[in-house]
């Protein structure tokens, strides 16, 4: 355990240190894009001590280290600005520290991101196994030719046209807007059930070939032969003694796929007009506002280790070999 908590530690300070740098030593400059208009020398050269971007990029980037874990200020006196920690920066052109305007967002895409992933997850596998053990038949094709159009269909494609399917010509349900969870959890659900079975759709079919593929290997095994030899019935060789075999790479790919959304559903939150992690990323690219897309580089990062890091408890779970 200290073992994957030192190398997550390390690949953690490695993404940031890549990022922070190749960031920063692009040719646009935050102080300047601050400094406002006109923009004499002097002005810039304040504005560039107030931001901390006039000393040494590895000094930079010790201080933004430091700023996650103590916080940091910009500035001095009364016109200072206090981030606290954890601290991934701070906004000029939206007046805000990073972390605040992260967790802003949080709610909207981790509402998208998980109910789509077990929506996925359930529809592939169970696709992916029922084709599997109807190997040959009409069932099995028409899964795989679904599957074949949702890994080819681009998300953006199948927003749309879910949109003007099921939101304009049939007026089933809404086609963007978010309502939290807490206000009416019935209206959440509601508004994200159009991005949740776009995602789903497009992801399952990549789960379903892969567990159907697995799942072809595992039925060929001896101890699959031996369990039927001995009068177990079909579900239970299928579901008890094959799927757990199958699971450990579809739980590998999902550990991925769930930790890439978590840090933002690029595509489909500007699709929804959903304003989460990813039209936030969006518009502080548009907008160079460095400090923010630095910020959400590492967020996400820190999600998509954070997420492979619970795909390794699951191998215990699923096979206590694995875990070995």
């Amino acid at each position: 355990m200290a073992g994957r908590v030192l190398a997550t530690v390390l690949v953690l300070l490695i993404v940031s240190a890549l990022t922070y740098l190749v960031f920063y030593l692009l040719p646009s400059d935050p102080a300047q894009l601050s400094c406002g208009r006109p923009c004499t020398p002097a002005s810039l050269a304040t504005a560039r001590a107030f931001m901390g971007y006039d000393e040494p990029v590895w000094r930079q980037y010790l201080a933004f280290l430091g700023g996650i874990f103590a916080g940091r200020s910009y500035g001095s006196g009364v016109a200072a600005i206090h981030c606290a920690a954890p601290c991934f920066g701070y906004s000029f052109q939206l007046n805000a520290p990073v972390t605040q305007l992260i967790l802003g967002r949080i709610p909207v895409t981790f509402s998208i991101a998980i109910g789509a992933a077990v929506l996925w997850l359930l529809l592939g596998v169970s696709a992916g196994v029922g084709s599997a053990v109807k190997r040959g038949t009409l069932l099995d094709r028409a899964a795989m030719a679904v599957a074949v159009g949702g890994v080819s269909a681009p998300a953006y494609l199948v927003g749309l046209l879910a949109i003007l399917l099921f939101g304009f010509t049939l007026n089933m349900v809404p086609v963007n807007g978010y309502v939290a969870l807490t206000e009416n959890p019935v209206q959440w659900a509601w508004h994200l059930v159009l991005p949740w079975c776009v995602l789903a759709v497009i992801s399952a079919a990549v789960y379903a070939r892969l567990t159907r593929a697995q799942m072809l290997d595992v039925l060929g095994e001896d101890y699959i032969r031996t369990a039927r030899a001995k009068g177990l019935r079909e579900w239970r060789v299928v579901g008890r003694h094959g799927l757990r075999n199958v699971l450990i790479p579809v739980v590998t790919l999902f550990g991925l796929d769930l930790g890439q959304l978590l840090g933002g559903a690029v595509i489909t939150e500007r699709v929804f007009s959903m304003q989460g992690l990813g039209a936030l990323l969006i518009d502080a690219v548009h907008n160079l506002d460095l400090p923010l897309v630095v910020g959400i580089t590492l967020f996400s990062a820190f999600l998509i280790i954070l997420a492979n890091a619970a795909v390794d408890l699951l191998y215990g779970a699923i096979d206590p070999r694995a875990a070995a």
